[in-house]
Order: structure tokens, then C-alpha cells, then sequence
């Protein structure tokens, strides 16, 4: 009876230890780019996205499928975007390419740049900078190469970066 009891307790021990894994140890940016669940609230929405669209935190989710799915909250009003996205890792160390194409609520594609890192608190949080293309806007998107704020030719600055925060 003791016998069983201690296999029956090393057993759920090793179950219990394989639960404890989390998400955050097995996200590795250098492979799996911009795929998970983020979020971004108060200082880290853009200022373009808080000052002309009133939007006060924004949650993401990628699929490892090159879907996603986006919720901005403006106001109480929460709006639902989704659609497919390709990534690659860009000739820059650190910094990738993405390609949206949303599919709801309109067709839109949007192009940019996002870095993963880590901070010293252990949280892994996304700088991130897309503009739309399609339809034309006469927005120009950023590239890896002239870095974070290079959208429109640098002419929006910082106020078009997005800070993301992994779930």
C-alpha cells in the first residue's frame, strides 16, 4: 500500500511540474515573431491611435495559422478586427516584416516592422509599427532598415508606435 502510494505520489508531482510550464517558456521570439496574445493600454497605445481615434488599449492575438484577431477599445466601444498576416525576419538583427490583410470589418492591408525583447522584469514586449496601404492612404510604411519611426518617411515620427506586452 505504501509502494502505491508514493508511485501514485511521484506521479502527480511530475504532473504537477509539467503544468507549471507556462506560455512565456516556450515563446521563443527568434522563431515564433509576432505569434501569441498581446496587449497594449494607457502610455503604450500610440500617441496617432489615443490622440485622433480616442483608442485607450487595444488586445491582439496571432495564430500560429497567420491568422489574427485584434480588439481596440475606444470609449467603452470595443472594435473587432481580423484577417491573416505574414511575417519574415528582416535583414536587420532583431526586427521583422509584416504583411496584414484584414478581412473584417473592411478589407484592409497594412505594412510595417515589429522587435521582440525581453525586459528585465521577464516579460517579452513587442515594439510595433504597421501603416496601411491598401487602400491607398499615401502612407509609406516603415522598414526595418531606416527603423522604428521611418513611417511616411519619418514625417509621424514616434506617434505611430505601437508597445505591446505579452500575455
Amino acid at each position: 500500500m505504501k509502494k502505491l502510494f508514493f508511485v501514485l505520489a511521484a506521479a502527480l508531482f511530475m504532473l504537477s511540474a509539467c503544468d507549471e510550464s507556462t506560455d512565456e517558456t516556450k515563446y521563443d521570439p527568434a522563431t515564433d515573431g509576432i505569434a501569441g496574445e498581446w496587449d497594449s493600454k494607457g502610455e503604450d497605445v500610440a500617441l496617432l491611435l489615443k490622440n485622433y481615434f480616442k483608442v485607450d488599449s487595444i488586445y491582439a492575438k496571432f495564430n500560429s495559422n497567420n491568422t489574427y484577431l485584434v480588439e481596440s477599445f475606444s470609449q467603452g466601444t470595443k472594435t473587432t478586427y481580423s484577417g491573416t498576416y505574414a511575417q519574415k525576419v528582416s535583414s536587420v538583427a532583431g526586427i521583422w516584416d509584416i504583411t496584414l490583410n484584414q478581412s473584417t470589418p473592411t478589407a484592409v492591408t497594412s505594412v510595417g516592422i515589429f522587435e521582440v525583447t525581453k525586459g528585465t522584469d521577464n516579460k517579452y514586449r513587442m515594439k510595433y509599427e504597421v501603416v496601411q496601404t491598401e487602400p491607398n492612404i499615401g502612407a509609406t510604411p516603415p522598414t526595418a532598415s531606416a527603423g522604428f519611426g521611418s513611417s511616411s518617411g519619418g514625417a509621424l515620427g514616434t506617434m505611430n508606435i505601437q508597445t505591446f506586452v505579452k500575455r
